[in-house]
């Protein structure tokens, strides 16, 4: 399901290796860098990831409204604190996934800078399933709106990813190293939409581990890699 690389390094004495040209569809874009694509991601999730903890923030003025005690602004309302503390954990990690994606990116696409845009749209809509597991627990149409919020995100990261594999031009570093870097991303984002897929499955056949199957993601995709790797 991968793309072929695209290139191999060839030359002739003192020559350097060919870079693959970019298609003419998806140009470079000028005066756009990866670094500016990266503090401004950084800062729309950011705000997304505060606006997580809004919700709590509102229960204290709630609870001293209704006389009630400053415990039960926690112990009444696990459900809320379980589900920002699940989403925050989210966020982190695909935060994480997204430096690991553009760690070493200088320059970008029409392409890449639109599923970027999608990337951080999934991110900024994520409190509003997050709110919602608290205020319904577990619905079947909220783990539903959930998962396909995380399932748009990680199809983003892995669009992302097949378009730096293909177009190694955009990469600041060179080498067999740098390709085989971007190659493992691009496997370990493929590995995490089919394991997101499957604990989809699981949360709708066993509702009862609704969220508990998005622990698949820190195990299977890692399992995978790790086989991958092992000689033979």
């Amino acid at each position: 399901m991968g793309a072929s690389n695209a290139v191999a390094d060839t030359g002739t004495g003192g020559l350097d290796p060919v870079e693959p040209p970019v298609p003419a569809s998806d140009k470079i874009e000028v005066g756009a860098s990866g670094e500016r694509l990266v503090l401004f991601t950084d800062a729309v999730t950011a705000i997304s990831i505060t606006l997580l903890v809004l919700p709590l923030v509102d229960l204290v003025p709630e609870a001293a409204s209704a006389h009630k005690s400053a415990s039960e602004v926690i112990t009444g309302h696990l459900d809320q604190i379980w589900s920002f503390l699940l989403s925050f954990a989210v966020v982190a990690n695909i935060w994480r996934e997204h430096h690991r994606t553009f760690s070493s990116v200088a320059k970008l696409t029409r392409s890449l800078i639109i599923w970027n845009m999608g990337w951080l749209l999934s991110v900024v809509v994520l409190p509003l399933p997050t709110e919602m597991i608290g205020t319904f627990g577990r619905d079947r149409f909220v783990g539903a709106l959930y998962y396909s919020t995380l399932l748009a995100n990680m199809v983003c990261r892995y669009a992302m990813l097949r378009i730096l594999k293909t177009t190694p031009a955009l990469v600041e570093e060179d080498g067999q190293a740098a390709r085989q870097r971007t190659e493992d991303l691009y496997t370990e984002s493929y590995l995490n939409v089919f394991a997101l897929v499957i604990a989809f499955a699981i949360a709708f056949a066993v509702p009862v581990l609704q969220y508990y199957s998005l622990l698949l993601l820190s195990v299977l995709p890692r399992l995978a890699l790790r086989r991958r790797r092992t000689p033979r």
